[in-house]
């Protein structure tokens, strides 16, 4: 291989026989299979210029190139994770060699081998959570509020019920989503709670009280969705996507146990 170019990186499986064919990945390259010790990587090749440190550092601030690359790694993902268990890899994990992956592959088989004996069978689904304004019962006013206070006090007297009403409906809906998250631990074999989402990212006014990521069995996944119907409301509106390759129970230093609060 060329010293300019380098190995990108998708996911993860075991030797299971070949990949996908006809993937182009990211920047138009061809997948290709990697097999090594009974397992299997799926990767392209890359141009440093592009896909180098330094080259990374200007382009992960380009949201234009960032999403494009997003979309083709997860539809490489997504491909491979169709036909057998996968662990994916995080985004633009570039190798300087084969040699490289090859290390990865033979250092830390053992619990490449675990995460794919956890994933198989299940796929991810993600459950958000948001408040929904008005939830809460509506508080007393404030003492020694008058009829005839001034224009300037009843504006200021106005604008803390209106925050103690939105603080009142946050807590509501913090507690209702926590039960929502129990409830679907039910049914899932694992479930982690990532960091909520600001409004700009998540397309939505309302605030994000769960941002959850759940492995469930495939045989499971309509009694999931399910769980979502008769949990949904009471303070909260939740959202159901998926599935996806498990993404948040591939991580090699995931010890696999349910969670809530962030996920580092």
């Amino acid at each position: 291989m060329a010293t300019d170019q380098g190995v990108y990186l998708y996911a993860v499986t075991r030797d299971e026989g070949e990949g996908p064919d006809g993937l182009a990945g990211v920047a138009g390259a061809p997948v290709r299979r990697l097999t090594y010790g009974g397992l299997a990587a799926f990767l392209s090749t890359v141009s440093l210029a592009e896909f180098g440190e330094e080259a990374l550092r200007r382009s992960m601030e380009d949201l234009a190139w960032l999403e494009e690359t997003a979309r083709t790694h997860h539809r490489v993902v997504e491909a491979v994770a169709a036909l057998r268990p996968t662990a994916p890899v995080r985004l633009v994990t570039v190798y300087t060699a084969e040699a490289q992956v090859r290390e990865l592959l033979d250092e830390r088989h053992d619990e490449f081998d675990a995460v794919l004996a956890r994933v198989a069978g299940r796929r991810e689904w993600g459950v958000k959570a948001y408040a929904v304004p008005g939830g809460a019962e509506p508080e007393a006013g404030p003492q020694g509020a008058t009829p005839d206070a001034s224009p300037g006090a009843a504006y200021l007297n106005r604008r803390r019920a209106a925050l103690r009403s939105r603080e009142a409906d946050w807590r509501r809906a913090a507690e209702r989503a926590r039960s929502v998250h129990e409830a679907l631990m039910d049914v899932a074999v694992v479930g982690r709670c990532h960091r909520a989402q600001d409004p700009q990212l998540s397309g939505r006014r309302e605030q994000m009280v769960l941002n959850g990521a759940y492995l469930v069995d495939d045989d499971r996944a309509a009694e999931f969705a399910q769980v979502i119907e008769e949990v949904a409301g009471q303070g909260v509106s939740v959202e159901l996507v998926g599935p996806w390759a498990p993404y948040s129970f591939a991580a090699l230093d995931q010890d696999g146990e349910a969670a809530y609060g962030d996920a580092s």
